[in-house]
């Protein structure tokens, strides 16, 4: 599984784009992970946009993920599906995706965590790290609680939650694994250079860690 660092997810609801013209120019400037999250469309309507968004991700050979719906993620041929808390058990996810697929969840606390690694997940989300407004999700974790949490498992952490270029940094150095972003990409006037200034920053924290094993 390659996370490459940064997890882009979509919220057509954070500029005037659609999902596909989104996630084109995310791709163009060098993601490789899309996840897909919607809330408010119909289940037709979600299998339908995830449909065209699997053939783009395909043409750039980026990992595809659907958020909530295990079923529409195995429809559409995405890499995997990603849960929510109130979302199937990972279980029972794990039986409609099969063994070869990505499963991730999202986790708020070290016991859930703990959890999502025994049940089988590949990967968990942890947040929110920052202050958010994409959506509800709880008080703000901060970076030392996902610290604990790398301390505790060995599956990927995947950061999530009011992440920017601005704080981007101290959530490397506490070790995430990857981090998830929707409206540090998406607001402002070029989705394209903020996905290149995320891509840069890691990868340039990347380098700096080799440097120094």
């Amino acid at each position: 599984m390659y996370l490459g660092g940064l997890c882009f997810i979509t919220d057509r609801k954070a500029c005037g784009l659609t999902c596909e013209e989104i996630t084109l120019t995310v791709m163009r400037a060098g993601v490789q992970w899309v996840q897909y999250r919607e809330k408010d469309k119909s289940r037709r309507e979600i299998y339908e946009v995830a449909l065209r968004l699997r053939r783009l991700t395909r043409d750039f050979n980026a990992t595809f993920i659907v958020n909530d719906h295990a079923d529409i993620a195995l429809s559409v041929d995405a890499d995997g599906v990603h849960l929510g808390q109130e979302d199937l058990p990972i279980k029972e996810a794990r039986k409609i995706m099969g063994r070869e697929k990505i499963i991730g969840i999202s986790t708020h606390s070290l016991e859930q965590a703990i959890e999502a690694e025994a049940e089988g997940a590949d990967y968990i989300g942890f947040g929110p790290i920052f202050c958010t407004t994409t959506k509800d999700a709880g008080e703000p974790k901060g970076v030392e609680e996902m610290m604990e949490i790398k301390r505790q498992i060995r599956i990927p952490v995947v950061a999530i939650g009011g992440i920017s270029l601005g704080n981007l940094q101290s959530v490397l150095d506490a070790g995430a694994d990857a981090v998830a972003v929707a409206t540090g990409i998406l607001s402002g006037d070029n989705i394209y250079e903020n996905a290149k200034g995320f891509l840069n920053s890691i990868n340039s924290s990347n380098s700096i860690m080799r440097g120094r094993l």
